[in-house]
This record gives C-alpha cells, sequence and structure tokens, in this order.
C-alpha cells in the first residue's frame, strides 16, 4: 500500500492551514459491507476462522496488532453491527472522506490526544456503535506484545461499556512485519471473549482491570508457532531478519547482520545461524546462544538499556524527512539530521529553519516501522502542530530506537518517582 506525498518546502508545509477535528461516523451497511466482500478474498486464503461471541450491545473492542489482515479479521467478527475504528492519522491520508465513511477515528501515535476520548465516547453513548482499538498501536516487532498505556482501567470505568478482547494466532506468522509483505501460507484463527463486563468494571479498581488487561496482552508468536508445530516453508522466511536481531548476540558487533533465505549472518565475525520450519535458529557451529528470537531480541534491549544507563547509547543519522499536518498528503521537504540520546530526540534540518525536540517523558513509545508505505524504515516523532517522519540511511536499526525510547521513559519515571532521601 503506498500514500500520496508531495514536495514542498518546510516552510510552505508550516503555511498549511491545519484541519478541523470532526465528529467521527456511524459507519453506513452500505461500507460495511463494502469492506466485508473487500476482505473476504484475504480471509479465504488464510483459512480463517473464529470462536467466541460478542455482546448484544456496543462495546469497547480490544485487538493484538499483528498485520494487516488485522483489520479484515476484524470485519469478519463484527459484521454487519456497525463499529468505529481507531486508526492511525496518516492511513487518513489522501482519503479522508472515505476512510471516515468506513468509521475511522483518526488519532496520532504516541501524541497526548485527549478528544479520543470524547470521540469514542460519542460513539459509543451517542451513535450506539461499537469502538475497535489497537491498544498496542503499532505492530509486534518481535511476535510479542508491545508496551501499553497505563491506567487504561480508568478509561474503561468511564466508558461504562463491556470490554471485548480479539485475539489472533497465526496473523504474526503469517507476514511479520520484518520479512518485507512476504505472505506465508499460515492459516489464521481468532478467539473473541468478554475480557470486562459492565459489572467487573463496577466493582474492580483501576489496578486490577490494567492487570487483566496486561495478561491479554502477554503473547509470543514464535513460541506459540513453536509449540503448535506450525511449519513456514518459504524459502524468504528469513528475509530481513536483521531489522529485528539488528545486533550479533556472538560478538556484538551492529550493522553487519543480514537475514537472506533461511538464514542470517553477522559480517563482521561469519557467525550464521539458519532458521527452521518452527521459527526457531540454529547456529552452523553448533554453539547457539538465543534460538528463539524474542530472548534474542530482548537481549538487545537489555544491551540498550546498559548503554543508556552509561551514556554511551546515541543514535545520530542523517535522514530524509516528511510532515503530516493534514490529510491532503505527506509533505516531502527535504533532509536533516536526527538524534536520539538519553536526552530524547532531535530532529534538525531543511537549511536550518527546521528544530525540533522531543523529551523522553513525551511517549511510553515510539512510531518506528519496516518499509512505511513502501517508501523505506521510519522512525516517527512529533505533536500536535505537526509529525515528523524520519526515512534513516540504510542499516540503521530504527527497532533500536523503539528499544531506547522506551527504556528511556521507564527510566525517566523511575528517577521521577524516586523518594527524595530524608537528609536530602
Amino acid at each position: 500500500m503506498k500514500i500520496k506525498t508531495k514536495r514542498l518546502s518546510y516552510d510552505e508545509v508550516m503555511a498549511l492551514p491545519r484541519p478541523q477535528r470532526k465528529k467521527p461516523l456511524r459507519p453506513l451497511l452500505l461500507f460495511r459491507l463494502l469492506v466485508r466482500v473487500l476482505s473476504q478474498w484475504d480471509l479465504m486464503l488464510a483459512r480463517f476462522r473464529y470462536t467466541g461471541t460478542l455482546p448484544d450491545e456496543p462495546s469497547f473492542v480490544l485487538m493484538n496488532h499483528s498485520s494487516f489482515i488485522d483489520l479484515k479479521i476484524a470485519h469478519r467478527i463484527l459484521f454487519p453491527r456497525p463499529f468505529g475504528i481507531v486508526c492511525t492519522s496518516d492511513g487518513l491520508v489522501g482519503k479522508r472522506w472515505l476512510m471516515r465513511q468506513v468509521g475511522c477515528i483518526p488519532t496520532r501515535k504516541f501524541v497526548s490526544d485527549l478528544s479520543l476520548i470524547s470521540d469514542i465516547r460519542y460513539l459509543l453513548k451517542e451513535k450506539k456503535t461499537s469502538v475497535l482499538m489497537y491498544p498496542e498501536a503499532s505492530y509486534s516487532f518481535d511476535g510479542c506484545a508491545t508496551p501499553l498505556p497505563r491506567r487504561m482501567g480508568v478509561i474503561f470505568k468511564k466508558l461504562d461499556v463491556p470490554v471485548v478482547y480479539i485475539r489472533t494466532y497465526g496473523a504474526f506468522t503469517r507476514d511479520p512485519l520484518y520479512n518485507g509483505l512476504q505472505l506465508r501460507k499460515v492459516p489464521v484463527t481468532a478467539t473473541v471473549e468478554t475480557l470486562l463486563s459492565r459489572e467487573d468494571l463496577q466493582s474492580m479498581s483501576v489496578e486490577e482491570i490494567d492487570a487483566v488487561l496486561d495478561r491479554a496482552f502477554t503473547f509470543d508468536h514464535f513460541a506459540w508457532q513453536k509449540e503448535n508445530e506450525v511449519k513456514v516453508t518459504e524459502a524468504f522466511r528469513a528475509d530481513g531478519l536483521e531489522r529485528i536481531l539488528y545486533r550479533c548476540a556472538h560478538c556484538g558487533a551492529e550493522g553487519g547482520m543480514e537475514g537472506k533465505g533461511t538464514s542470517i549472518t553477522c559480517h563482521h565475525c561469519g557467525k550464521t545461524h539458519e532458521m527452521d520450519e518452527f521459527g526457531q535458529l540454529h547456529a552452523t557451529d553448533g554453539d547457539t546462544r538465543f534460538s528463539h528470537i524474542p530472548d534474542w531480541y530482548e537481549w538487545e534491549r537489555q544491551e540498550v538499556r546498559r548503554e543508556l544507563e552509561t551514556g554511551t547509547y546515541e543514535l545520530d543519522t542523517p535522514v530524509e524527512i516528511a510532515m503530516m499536518v493534514d490529510y491532503k498528503a505527506i509533505y516531502r521537504v527535504g533532509t536533516g539530521r536526527l538524534i536520539h540520546n538519553k536526552d530524547g530526540f532531535v530532529l534538525t534540518g531543511c537549511d536550518g529553519k527546521l528544530h525540533y525536540t522531543q523529551k523522553p517523558q513525551a511517549s511510553y513509545g515510539l512510531y518506528a516501522d519496516y518499509f512505511w508505505y513502501e517508501i523505506g524504515d521510519v522512525i516517527c516523532i512529533g505533536d500536535k502542530e505537526a509529525l515528523y517522519y524520519c526515512f534513516p540511511a540504510d542499516g540503521v536499526p530504527v527497532a533500536k530506537a523503539r528499544q531506547a525510547a522506551e527504556e528511556l521513559f521507564k527510566l525517566t519515571r523511575q528517577t521521577r518517582q524516586r523518594p527524595t532521601p530524608a537528609n536530602a
């Protein structure tokens, strides 16, 4: 899928009028039917099946986020009932009218948006329409859940509607984000359950509700694949794996990993791992440190955290810069430099006219993506005034930037919450 882009200068983009926020629409049956029909072919290829039932009233529907098929699954399960969809704002670029008819509620990922809750409540209460949300906000990189926003229980209590959970199995294995949109022949299933009834929301504390949500969003798709002996026989299954496994677990070097075919190799030390049909890694020399990909990814996270704690972490890369300020296009404004360290992000460019900073405490996560709208790997930062899409040079691991942003937020929270010594 591509997105509409346009080249403008930074000054021209900043002078553009910002769009007014509009109330979300209850999607008409015609549009619900259209999406349902258009989704059917892909679901048939995935041999999609699901179990479970939905409450007979408007509900707040949560779903884990694995691949593009997720939305098609939601339309299959929820049809014919109307529902709104909380989606990333760039999904409306060039097609705002159509996406609103489908029920989309745009929001900026990892940017504070107080009006979003008002929009959700408007659909649920005034329009008697369910709302679908992917609380992880981003696709999983390593097949495990990404961080969730805290104190979701407060929102659930205010909405006072059943909270439903759609959990998919096989969607990640069929189309993992790192693998460059190459589909595997893997069946996809889902389960539907009422995670929290209205009675639960009334009787449980916010902390108890958040604990229920955390348990529901604890999963490991690579472990599921192995335990259920789900085979991926395609010869491209390791293509792009260096996007996740960007640091060699043998020599510790970055920038030399390459996933190709069924293997991943470090070009610094020559260490090679084969990826078997069940998603497990095996070193060709017999000395395997991490056979389970999420374990390797977690080790990389701990290495990033160590760099942050010792002050040695820094991303400093030239980038192509695009901006979003309205729904007409993504505006390509030129080149610049992106720096990320313990103090947060600094983006400069456009002949010195652009200077944007973002502190670590600004968000618990980072909008990073692979092959974003077929343009390239991206790191997105910004605020309510503008989003900045930064496309770094090839080989720069956007996964590391995401891990660093997540760990920086945790470290910042720990520092702020640390009690002051009595004798200070």
